[in-house]
């Protein structure tokens, strides 16, 4: 890291640590990160994205130890923490009574969404302010998240209130964090990404089989319309057209559409997940009547991949 980039990253901290709002790399998509400490700050993240306040913030913390001063870990926490943090694992705890969290960052609930990103970037800033910060992902609720600072810088163009973004490059993995809610007698799985549920059964014998959708929203990714491009998505297409844009994934891709983009010609899930929002970025264009999408296996991170489809084709 040369001296112009820790410059830069002791920026980001200062402005976080003065309330402003700053995009920051992480290895799932760029965070629009603040103070989690303060109302102020969290305040403006739901402002600037036009996120309804119902919808509790994930908590980035800079080690362990920062994240149990804000939650109560129990043996199942520990043990996912020690193996999958940092790393793209958010956990949903009971919040600490004494935790200074804003209220506004857990949307009044006595949990707390927490966990430790797995990016160089993210990390040094998190330890130059040295305070947890909220962070969703950094572009307006409901649509295509960001992987890339073109990205963030694309989607807030026109309004007024980031102060900074840092450019750590496209993200690696491209989905946001596997979610799983600890906070309750049997864990439940809230949102799939990289980290599966076959990849947690190691350490978790038994699960929730209650449905993703919920009755309270207790973390990100649970709304029914979510990741949405501004045209219509159509998934699992066997047929496309020449007014078409299509997202293809494998060996053989469909013909016909007016432009095709193939998430991986080898079929190889991780990088189809690591391509998934940049496409969507790229064929989200009034040039196309419709985003049509190939199928994607169910299995692995593209268990991830079609729930973010579902809910992009939600309408």
């Amino acid at each position: 890291m040369n001296s112009m980039s820790i410059n830069l990253l002791e920026k980001a901290a200062y402005l976080l640590k003065q309330d402003h709002l700053v995009a920051i790399p992480t290895e799932t998509v760029y965070g629009l990160a603040a103070n989690a400490f303060s109302d102020q700050a969290v305040a403006k993240i739901y402002s600037f994205k036009n996120r309804p306040t119902f919808n509790p913030l994930i908590i980035h913390c800079k080690d362990l130890k920062m994240a149990q001063n804000l939650a109560n870990f129990n043996e199942n926490a520990l043990k996912l923490a020690k193996v999958f943090w940092p790393g793209p694992l958010t956990l949903v705890l009971p919040l600490k009574e004494t935790s200074p969290i804003s209220k506004l960052a857990t949307a009044g609930l006595k949990t707390i969404a927490l966990r430790i990103p797995a990016h160089p970037l993210a990390l040094k800033i998190l330890e130059l302010a040295d305070i947890p910060l909220a962070a969703p992902s950094a572009n307006p609720s409901e649509t295509i998240s960001p992987t890339t600072a073109f990205h963030v810088e694309n989607a807030f163009k026109s309004s007024n209130g980031l102060s900074l973004i840092i450019d750590g490059g496209p993200c690696q993995v491209g989905l946001e964090s596997t979610i799983i809610d600890l906070s309750e007698n049997i864990p439940r799985l809230l949102r799939p990404g990289k980290i599966t549920k076959e990849d947690l059964k190691s350490f978790i014998i038994e699960f929730s089989n209650a449905s993703l959708e919920a009755d309270v929203i207790k973390a990100p990714g649970q709304l029914k319309r979510h990741y949405s491009p501004s045209i219509p998505l159509q998934k699992n297409v066997q047929q496309v057209n020449e007014r078409q844009a299509l997202l293809a994934f494998g060996h053989s891709p469909l013909i016909g559409a007016k432009k095709t983009l193939n998430l991986s010609s080898s079929a190889n899930l991780i990088e189809a997940a690591a391509n998934f929002f940049s496409m969507l970025h790229e064929l989200d264009s009034i040039e196309f009547e419709s985003i049509a999408v190939m199928s994607i296996p169910q299995y692995g991170i593209g268990i991830a991949i079609n729930d973010r489809l579902s809910r992009a084709a939600s309408s």
